[in-house]
């Protein structure tokens, strides 16, 4: 997710099965800060095993031993990460299983708010933070918006490249072509997300212009936001730009929103590692660099239609 914070990208801009992917699904209650009611899942289980996982041997002891990588998710961005049948399914644990194929390990996700992810990783909740999270500087260092240290930051294994878009009641009723033209109108979004920066970077543009600013509201999750857009008490919605597509194609049929213009400021997601997590993090790089180059990491991002945002390569804290 975006935002200057820049996306899930910002704060923001946040994708076949590979194999046999066991999955196992529970609601549960999660308990930490503002995290929620949620639905947990294991992606790549029995895929790999500990003597035949190719990159079993990168991975820090404490991960050999247990045979779990913990990973935080907030499951409400089809297709990156969504709750079916209280399993947690998409683009980000379908590209964990295959990373796990890999590393010879179970990805354990549970769910919770977006906004509490990166502090659950930091209190050792979870190992990993994997929810269409923008990587960008503020996050990497643990910044505010006006550069005040607020607390732990954290590297980003960069696996997917994605922008932010704007989406509208189907038909768009009031001619919205971009984010420019939401300058004195009501635009919903979810909270601490890289595209609430982005709306509130567009709101100050408008006012330097001497126009009037956007009527930001923000909600708790994006499901919120997508209600209130649907009921006519925003003009817009902002959100992730493979979320965006996707919800314009289910949503009701594909009758409810679509999107308009182009994506912008378009960066990269990235797993979050803690700092101090140096060796997972170096073995996540090389088991994403090996699932683009066996030909895996694409056939997961063409099953759930996110192909654009294929990456190259790997790469540690390439966000901006």
């Amino acid at each position: 997710m975006t935002a200057s914070t820049t996306r899930r990208t910002t704060a923001k801009s946040r994708i076949a099965a590979i194999g046999a992917v066991a999955v196992a699904g529970a609601m549960l209650l999660t308990g930490c800060g503002d995290q929620t009611d949620s639905a947990s899942s294991e992606a790549g289980s029995g895929t790999a095993t500990k003597s035949g996982a190719p990159l079993f041997s990168k991975l820090p002891e404490k991960y050999q031993k247990s045979g779990v990588i913990k990973v935080g998710t907030n499951a409400e961005y089809a297709p990156m990460e969504s709750v079916e049948n209280g399993e947690i399914v998409g683009v980000d644990p379908d590209l964990a299983a295959a990373l796990g194929k890999k590393l010879g390990v179970r990805f354990e996700f549970t769910s919770g708010s977006f906004d509490g992810l990166i502090t659950a990783l930091n209190t050792g909740r979870h190992d990993i933070a994997m929810s269409s999270i923008t990587d960008n500087k503020q996050r990497q260092e643990g910044l505010d918006e006006s550069g005040k240290k607020l607390g732990e930051g954290v590297d980003f294994v960069d696996y997917f490249l994605a922008g932010t878009a704007v989406y509208t009641k189907k038909g768009n009723p009031e001619g919205i072509k971009s984010i420019e033209d939401l300058c004195g109108k009501a635009a919903a979004v979810q909270r601490g997300t890289t595209y609430e920066k982005a709306l509130e970077t567009q709101s100050k543009a408008c006012t330097d212009g001497g126009g009037k600013a956007i009527k930001i509201q923000a909600f708790e999750n994006d499901t919120e936001a997508q209600t209130r857009v649907k009921a006519g008490g925003a003009v817009a919605g902002v959100n992730d730009y493979p979320v965006a597509v996707d919800l314009a194609r289910k949503a009701d049929g594909g009758n409810a929103f679509e999107v308009v213009g182009e994506q912008i400021d378009a960066g990269p997601f990235g797993i979050a590692v803690k700092k101090d997590n140096t060796g997972l993090r170096d073995a996540l790089k090389e088991a994403v660099d090996a699932i683009i180059a066996d030909g895996s990491y694409q056939k997961v991002l063409d099953k759930w239609g996110a192909g654009t945002g294929a990456i190259d390569k790997a790469a540690i804290n390439g966000g901006k």
